[in-house]
Parts: structure tokens; sequence; C-alpha cells
């Protein structure tokens, strides 16, 4: 039984999700507008609102962008460390 989980856990291939600087990126810019955007919505600011959903969907861009100029998890200009 122990042959069997050990083979099973050694064909796990874990693909370094949210390691990568594009990853970084996105998720803390997305991150930021959903707090401005909260505190715009609290305070009924509808102008506030739609340029924190703008940073948003640009956290997003950015993202997509660094991940195709190889800073994404398998990218050439990432390099994942160990731990």
């Amino acid at each position: 039984m122990s042959s069997e989980i050990t083979q099973i856990s050694d064909e796990i291939i874990n693909p370094g999700h949210g390691t990568s600087p594009a990853a970084w990126v996105a998720n803390i810019t997305v991150l930021i507008a959903f707090v401005v955007g909260a505190l715009f919505f609290e305070s009924g600011n509808g102008t506030g609102i739609l340029i924190a959903t703008v940073i948003a969907a640009v956290g997003v861009i950015v993202g997509i962008v660094l991940a195709k100029l190889g800073y994404g998890v398998r990218g050439p200009k990432y390099h994942a460390k160990g731990h």
C-alpha cells in the first residue's frame, strides 16, 4: 500500500500556481482594485467603482502580458525557487 502512495505522489506535477511574477502582479493589482472598489461602493461613488473596475481589468491584462513576455510559470525569464 505504501509503495502505491509513493508512486501516485511521485506522478503529481506541481505547475507552480501563483508563484510567478506575472501571477503576483496580476493578483496584487486586482486585490487593490477590489479593496478600492469596495471603499468607493461604501461611500456611494459610482465613478470610483468604475475606475476600480478598470484597474482590475488592467491587472488581468498586465498579468497576461507579463506571462507572454516570459515571466509566467513556464516562461524563460522565471526561475522557480526551492522551498
